[in-house]
């Protein structure tokens, strides 16, 4: 155990993927979890009765990360139902993926308003009632750094704002004892992108460790960041993705 009895976390997208896996590990560690979810209502309601088993408290929050006033309310009902946000996970994400000349400007909004103005959004709405010693942590992609193929060209851009979100932010934050970080993970079986997928191949011969993740090996560095030992540690950026970046 790390230290994260009675904290309250809110993930953003966690009913299934890495943020579900996220949520379980903090469920495990003693925090009580609310996450958002977009779409499956049952999965989403399955996942939080999972967590209520480890004897935390859990709610699931309908809410598309790319409405605004949506997710800032989903952060107001929490304050108002748990009390102040201890640790923010900004994980919902999407992943399109194809030929750079066809990419449409819905697409090109949608996945900016997912993974960058939703960060900032919720960043801003919980460091307003965030206690000292608080935590922000995103989930981003090896991707912004390493253009394994050339059909990531909008993911791995949205992806690496989130590198200069972390660093201004960590030192606007440091004075209250907030950490601000950023994991990136490589291939990691989930089903967005299952082992087993056309590409699985591919992926595997180029990595040092030529493997997939899982989402617990995620939730682990998550969990280590969010809890004390990972106090002294902001505005870090940390790759896992099993030596892809290497």
């Amino acid at each position: 155990m790390i230290g994260l009895t009675n904290k309250v976390v809110f993930i953003t997208g966690a009913s299934r993927g890495i943020g579900a896996a996220i949520a379980n590990r903090f469920a495990a560690e003693g925090a009580n979890v609310i996450f958002t979810y977009a779409k499956s209502t049952h999965r989403a309601k399955a996942q939080e009765e999972k967590l209520k088993t480890a004897g935390v408290k859990a709610l699931a929050i309908q809410v598309d990360s790319a409405d605004t006033l949506a997710l800032q309310t989903a952060i107001s009902t929490t304050v108002d139902q748990f009390g102040p946000i201890d640790i923010l996970v900004n994980n919902a994400g999407i992943f399109p993926a194809g030929d750079f000349s066809e990419v449409t400007m819905s697409e090109f909004d949608e996945t900016m308003n997912v993974h960058v103005k939703a960060v900032f959004v919720a960043s801003q709405a919980v460091i307003k009632n965030m206690p000292e010693g608080g935590r922000i942590i995103s989930i981003g992609s090896n991707v912004a750094e390493y253009a394994v193929t050339g059909n990531t060209i909008i993911y791995g851009m949205s992806k690496s704002a989130l590198l200069g979100f972390t660093k201004g932010l960590a030192r606007a934050l440091g004075p209250k004892r907030i950490t601000v970080n950023l994991v990136q993970p490589g291939p990691t079986d989930t089903d967005m992108n299952p082992a087993d997928a056309p590409l699985a191949d591919f992926l595997r011969s180029r990595m040092a460790l030529p493997e997939y993740g899982t989402g617990d090996d995620i939730a682990g560095l998550v969990a280590f960041l969010a809890s004390s030992e990972g106090s002294y540690i902001t505005g870090s950026t940390i790759t896992i993705d099993g030596g892809m970046n290497a």
